[in-house]
């Protein structure tokens, strides 16, 4: 397995929360807040035209039971962004996480404070602000390029807040996914939590890693392909803004994710025809074989490839970077007919493409992460530098394939972005 994939699988066995409730709907551990003041920070501004809204909506898969609870129908919530004509201030802002949500992904054990190292309790979640109004009204103009976000393994569907905004205030619909029970809690309606329980299954002795990645992708790619099938519903559901379901443009959806989320980003593709291009922030495409079986095995969109146009992001992190050191990127980029780049920013770790980069300097500047800690998230590329390369060159993809919109950043090179190290 790869340094990252030991990375993942570490986290999620070492995250159990002390209570001993993980996946328990309704299960909070305890916050942990000492007599300290709470850390606060804030994400960056949109850079796009557009002021930005947001909705939430929970939805429930009739036809298919939840893979990691027995007997209940699998049920996600999924969050809408996109361009409004009412700018929200002040309080009007939503909240990056919900209270219950905050609450138990900054309490002790719990797979998100495990996972990036930040000190419990120590952070005010709940406090921190987006830039968009909740249920704003939809900007009319027509039909709008969608666009899915997938979090990674053990992460929640806002830890990517800051790239989702910017795509929404350039004119995009993107629709952010929390995979149930995989993301660190999954806040739903009426007061309702289900936590991860990743952490006690790989835990358990004799654990197939392989085969427990493996099924993990599988049901992201389950609940990605159900989600595209209620979008084409939308305009039959009254809990969305008035021309929501309008603004979908569902012959024009890419797929952006981070970690397992660009491995689902791209399996999806693979899969299903719906999708027309995606990206993987740095998300491996191959894991460990079955017990007794040494080596690698990738996955099936690797080992097939790709027909459609998908780009590559790396960072510095262990065996990340060009996708010639990852087995399952070079396979996939072997077998692949499809439009394909590979990028990968300088002086970064494997948290530099999500909110990590923006948000943990502010907490250690604060106290609330160590300098060691934060360094192993996120490298010492500058955080702005990083937000602003990952957002042109999220962009300047989508554009192309999605709009038709060159701006040639893709070409080669850039001097705009000489900490990306560019291959085709």
């Amino acid at each position: 397995m790869s340094r990252r994939g030991r990375a993942v699988a570490a986290v999620l066995l070492a995250a159990t929360v002390s209570s001993g409730a993980v996946g328990a709907p309704g299960a909070v551990a305890a916050p942990g807040r000492g007599t300290e003041r709470q850390a606060r920070a804030w994400l960056p501004q949109p850079t796009g035209p557009y002021p930005v809204g947001t909705t939430s909506l929970r939805l429930t898969d009739d036809h298919r039971d939840d893979p990691w609870q027995a007997g209940q129908h699998r049920k996600l919530m999924i969050s809408f962004w996109y361009p409004t004509t009412r700018p929200a201030g002040g309080d009007e802002r939503a909240p990056y996480m919900v209270p219950a949500a905050a609450d138990h992904f900054g309490s002790t054990g719990s797979a998100g404070q495990t996972a990036h190292g930040f000190e419990p309790g120590r952070t005010d979640w709940a406090g921190i602000r987006t830039h968009a109004r909740a249920d704003a009204p939809v900007l009319p103009g027509g039909k709008r390029p969608v666009v899915l976000y997938s979090a990674g393994f053990g992460d929640p569907r806002t830890w990517g807040t800051g790239l989702v905004e910017d795509l929404a205030s350039r004119g995009y619909v993107v629709v952010t996914v929390d995979h149930t029970y995989d993301a660190s809690e999954v806040a739903f309606p009426h007061g309702d939590l289900a936590t991860s329980v990743l952490p006690a299954l790989f835990a358990q002795p004799g654990v197939d890693a392989g085969a427990l990645l493996r099924k993990i992708l599988q049901t992201r790619v389950d609940d990605t392909r159900f989600v595209l099938d209620r979008l084409g519903e939308l305009c039959h559901d009254q809990q969305v803004p008035s021309g929501l379901a309008a603004s979908l443009d569902l012959d024009r959806i890419g797929m952006v994710g981070h970690s397992g989320g660009g491995s689902t980003a791209l399996q999806t593709m693979h899969d299903d025809p719906r999708l027309k291009a995606g990206i993987d922030l740095d998300g491996q495409l191959h894991f460990p074989g079955p017990d007794g079986h040494t080596g690698v095995f990738p996955t099936s969109v690797a080992q097939d490839g790709l027909t459609k146009p998908f780009l590559l992001m790396g960072t510095q992190d262990g065996d990340s970077g060009s996708y010639h050191r990852q087995p399952g990127w070079d396979a996939l980029w072997q077998h692949s007919t499809g439009w394909h780049a590979d990028v990968t920013l300088t002086g970064s770790r494997h948290g530099s493409y999500t909110d990590a980069q923006s948000l943990l300097p502010q907490l250690a500047r604060q106290g609330a992460i160590s300098g060691e800690q934060l360094a192993d998230d996120v490298g010492d590329v500058r955080p702005d530098r990083a937000v602003s390369a990952t957002r042109s060159y999220v962009v300047s993809f989508l554009d192309r394939w999605l709009r038709g919109h060159d701006d040639h950043l893709l070409d080669g090179p850039s001097p705009r972005f000489p900490e990306m190290l560019y291959e085709r």
